[in-house]
């Protein structure tokens, strides 16, 4: 199969190779999908550059937990029903060693989610690492059906699904941009609720749109907007945070603490199994519903896949896609 692969971790251009590798087979309890499309995610490329001091987990990665495509082959174990069905993957580069930069991948059969045929391969493609991120935050403390629900960076890949999940759950969502000029590219759903951070008083803004605090916070950048985030929740909500610029900050202790407020960390790699599958089932059914608007980038080739790293560092609002089909440069 053509795959792309790094044997050291460094810059995209300088590790990442495109070649042939061994097509993998599928053992017990797995199968084998035929991608059609490969999601890039920030994870894959700080894995890649060794982000944080990490090192390589295996002499030989092939990257993305992220795609879709078509199951081609299974397991002993593994009803022979599912060959020939559309699926999407989650989770292929996760705690293993060969991802979804290929043509083929190796998952364990729950890893590969039955894709509803009115759902593109591109939307399903998307879904695992900033989806299941988003089902998790916007869901993991229970059903947000009549609450309000704050959206941090509701034009990123997570922030935006989060939104658009928490809409389609029955909840009132609040949402942030970093521009005013950033308000335009929201879908008209979101737009007359968000809230630009550039204002001269944005918690006030928010308040202003929740006069009575905001059940929960979906949180990008937990060090810019904890005191934000304070000032806007009401007793006893929220914060879920998968990202923070600054790796210690600090927060309104006292404040925070006298709200009964709850602090809630997502490491999407080490989601509990029952967590990631009750996300997959709700992103399915809400991209089936048609409630998930997806902006993605057209897929580059293979050949180009370190283009495709460097482009998910640039600006990952367009969500940037790999054809493993397609070998050769685009002029």
């Amino acid at each position: 199969m053509r795959a792309a692969w790094y044997d050291r971790q460094g810059p995209a251009e300088e590790v990442l190779q495109v070649g042939e590798l061994p097509d993998p087979a599928a053992g017990p309890g797995e199968v084998r999908v035929r991608l059609t499309v490969s999601g890039v995610s920030p994870g894959d490329t700080k894995k890649r550059r060794g982000w944080l001091g990490s090192s390589m987990p295996y002499p030989r990665v092939v990257p993305h937990s992220d795609g879709a495509g078509v199951v081609d082959a299974v397991g002993d174990g593994v009803d022979a029903a599912l060959v020939g069905r559309r699926v999407w993957v989650h989770g292929a580069q996760s705690y293993r060693p060969f991802g979804t930069a290929a043509e083929l991948v190796v998952v364990p059969a729950w890893l590969a989610v039955p894709l509803p045929d009115a759902v593109p391969d591109a939307v399903g493609a998307c879904l695992g690492i900033p989806g299941i991120t988003a089902h998790r935050a916007v869901f993991a403390d229970g059903p947000v059906a009549g609450q309000t629900v704050l959206v941090h960076g509701a034009l990123g890949a997570v922030g935006s699904l989060a939104a658009q999940l928490a809409l389609h759950a029955g909840a009132t969502v609040v949402a942030t941009v970093r521009k005013t000029a950033d308000l335009a590219d929201l879908p008209a759903s979101l737009r007359e609720h968000t809230v630009s951070l550039d204002v001269d008083e944005p918690a006030g803004a928010v308040r202003d749109r929740a006069p009575q605090g905001v059940d929960r916070v979906v949180e990008v950048a937990f060090s810019d907007n904890v005191d934000l985030d304070a000032a806007a929740l009401r007793l006893g909500g929220v914060i879920a945070a998968y990202a923070t610029r600054d790796d210690r900050p600090s927060i309104p202790f006292w404040p925070m603490l006298f709200d009964n407020l709850t602090i809630r960390l997502l490491g999407s790699d080490d989601f509990p199994p029952a967590a990631r599958q009750e996300a997959a089932v709700g992103l399915t059914a809400a991209a089936a519903d048609g409630a998930l608007t997806i902006r993605t980038a057209d897929p580059l080739p293979l050949a180009d896949v370190a283009a495709a790293h460097d482009q998910v560092d640039r600006d990952n609002r367009r969500r940037v896609l790999v054809d493993p089909t397609v070998q050769a440069h685009r002029a």
